[in-house]
């Protein structure tokens, strides 16, 4: 029986054009654990967005392959699903801001149901108990009949977690969560990211730049460098000096004892 989680065999990423392609990362072997936050860790243009549109489906994946294994240790090539049972196993919050209109936050909430409307399209008792359970638990209730062009950038982001989350994926995918967010936002989100994939049982990955943040509140790390990824703990990385060697500045360098960064002396 297979772990549960997301696993990535000899993934290469990038981009092809006509019949020339142009790798970004390659030849990655990695994996995800459900009930655990992933964080994908890397300097600018390194492939982060890049290597997660890939295991996606949002662009072609030049090699290898993806397996989300469920609960019940079936496995299954993500990218061979049907876009509707795709939509229904795994969920994505992208850096891309959303134009919702006129929708009010309940409203862009309920599109995270799509996938299971029939053809009339009509929530039903239970897709409405589900969405207020979500809201209820991201503490986003009063956030419902608000426009959602019209809350902050945190609140937006609770709404879009909401929306992910309605589907009831097994995998949840974010791409710079903590883009627009203050600090105190990006602390409460990755706590918050760490309790649902605890409670809910679910794999999170997610792409960040927030190093520091990711080191101290992750409970695993891909790092890419150099087009290849290196996975494991935060403790595992940091002891082995690699966060060290892919951040590390001429102006600043990391202490691996408080797990921070300080100017070279």
């Amino acid at each position: 029986m297979q772990t549960p989680g997301l696993r990535l065999d000899r993934v290469s990423a990038g981009y092809r054009h006509r019949r020339v392609e142009r790798l970004i990362v390659e030849q990655i072997d990695a994996f995800a654990p459900a009930g655990q936050v992933t964080a994908l860790l890397g300097p600018n243009g390194a492939g982060k967005s890049t290597l997660i549109r890939s295991i996606i489906g949002l662009q072609p994946l030049l090699g290898g392959s993806v397996t989300l294994t469920d609960t019940a240790g079936s496995g299954s090539d993500l990218l061979q699903l049907s876009p509707r049972e795709r939509a229904r196993r795994t969920a994505v919050v992208l850096t891309e801001r959303v134009e919702a209109g006129l929708l009010t936050g309940r409203e862009v909430v309920e599109l995270g149901r799509h996938p299971y409307l029939g053809l009339i399209g009509r929530l039903t008792d239970h897709d409405r108990q589900l969405i207020a359970g979500v809201l209820d638990d991201l503490q986003a209730t009063d956030l419902a009949g608000q426009r959602f062009a019209e809350v902050s950038d945190g609140q937006r982001q609770r709404l879009l977690l909401a929306r992910a989350l309605v589907c009831e994926p097994e995998l949840l995918v974010l791409d710079e969560p903590s883009a627009f967010l203050d600090v105190g936002a990006r602390v409460d989100l990755m706590a918050l990211l760490a309790r649902l994939a605890h409670d809910r049982r679910i794999t999170v990955l997610l792409s960040t730049h927030e190093v520091e943040l990711a080191l101290r509140m992750a409970d695993r790390l891909w790092l890419i460098h150099d087009r290849r990824v290196s996975s494991g703990s935060p403790a595992e990385l940091v002891a082995g000096g690699r966060i060290g060697r892919v951040f590390g500045t001429r102006h600043a360098h990391f202490d691996p004892a408080s797990g921070t960064f300080r100017v070279r002396g």
